[in-house]
C-alpha cells in the first residue's frame, strides 16, 4: 500500500514501503528505477557485442577451415597430376632408385607396368636387404588376375612379383621402386606375391619351382642368400604366407631349395 506524506518541502513525496513500512522519497524511488534500468540495458548490449564477437570468431574458423581444406584438395590434385604425367611419360620404365644390377630379366619374367597412382607410388626404393614371400589369400586366383586387381583405381596395394598358379611370374613394377605389400619393410624389400590352388595356401608343385627359381635369381642380383628370405609374418605378424607359417618346416625347407638353386649356377 502507497501512502502519501508531505515532507519538508511541499515539493516532495513520501511514500511507505510495502516491505518494511518505512516512508521513502517518491524521487529517491525514481532514481533507483532509473538506475536499475540503465544497468540492465547496459548487461543487454554487453550481451549482444559479446554475442557478435562470437558470430564472427565463428565465420573466420568457417572461413579458414574452408580454405584450408580447398588448399589440401588443390594440393593432392596437383600431386595426382604430377604422377598421372610421370606415369604417361613415353618410355618411362624406372623411378630412378638405387643403382641395382642392370643384367636383363630373364624371358620367363612376364614385365606388366601397374600404371593405378593409388598403388604404384613412385617411392625409390634405395637398397634391399631382404625378400618378402607372401601368399594372395584368394584361393584359385591368378597371376594376372592379382596384377589387374592391382591396377584398379582406388586399389593402394602392390607388389614387384606375382608367381601364378601355372608358375608364371609377372613383374609389376621395377625393383628400383617401393611396393605396397610388406608394411614398414616396403622400404628395403623386394615383394612377391605367390598363387595357391585352395584355402590352406600351400603351393603347388609348379609355382612353388617358379618361386624358388625367382627367388634365386633375386638373390644373385642382389647379392643375397637364401637367409634373406623373409615371410610377410615375420615382418607384422599377419598369417602370411598362411601354410608357410603354420609349417614352419616346409618354409625351412623352401628357404633351402633357395639355397640349392643358387648353388647350383
Amino acid at each position: 500500500m502507497v501512502v502519501k506524506y508531505e515532507g519538508p518541502s511541499a515539493k516532495e513525496e513520501w511514500e511507505t514501503s510495502s516491505a518494511f513500512g518505512i516512508p521513502v522519497r517518491v524521487r529517491d524511488r525514481q532514481e533507483e528505477q532509473r538506475e536499475q534500468e540503465r544497468v540492465w540495458q547496459e548487461v543487454k548490449e554487453r550481451r549482444r557485442l559479446r554475442n557478435a564477437l562470437s558470430r564472427r570468431r565463428q565465420r573466420r574458423r568457417l572461413f579458414a577451415l574452408a580454405g584450408a581444406a580447398a588448399a589440401a584438395a588443390a594440393a593432392v590434385a596437383f600431386s595426382f597430376g604430377l604422377r598421372a604425367l610421370w606415369y604417361a611419360a613415353p618410355g618411362r620404365e624406372s623411378s630412378g632408385g638405387a643403382d641395382f644390377p642392370s643384367s636383363p630379366s630373364p624371358d620367363w619374367i612376364d614385365q606388366q607396368w601397374i600404371d593405378n597412382a593409388d598403388a604404384r607410388l613412385g617411392i625409390p626404393l634405395t637398397e634391399v636387404k631382404d625378400l618378402a614371400v607372401h601368399y594372395v589369400g584368394n584361393p584359385g586366383s591368378s597371376a594376372a588376375g592379382n596384377r589387374n586387381y592391382f591396377n584398379t583405381e582406388g586399389v593402394d596395394v602392390c607388389s614387384h612379383f606375382i608367381v601364378g598358379l601355372e608358375g608364371e611370374v609377372i613383374q609389376c613394377l621395377p625393383l628400383n621402386e617401393q611396393s605396397v605389400a610388406t608394411n614398414q619393410r616396403n622400404r628395403d624389400t623386394i615383394s612377391i606375391e605367390v598363387c595357391h590352388p585352395d584355402e590352406t595356401g600351400e603351393f603347388s608343385e609348379v609355382t612353388y619351382a617358379s618361386l624358388v627359381r625367382l627367388a634365386a635369381w633375386l638373390c644373385r642380383q642382389f647379392g643375397l642368400t637364401q637367409e634373406n628370405l623373409i615371410r610377410h609374418y615375420d615382418v607384422s605378424g599377419k598369417l602370411c604366407p598362411l601354410y608357410y607359417v603354420q609349417h614352419e618346416d616346409a618354409w625351412e625347407k623352401l628357404k633351402q631349395d633357395v639355397g640349392v638353386a643358387l648353388a647350383s649356377v
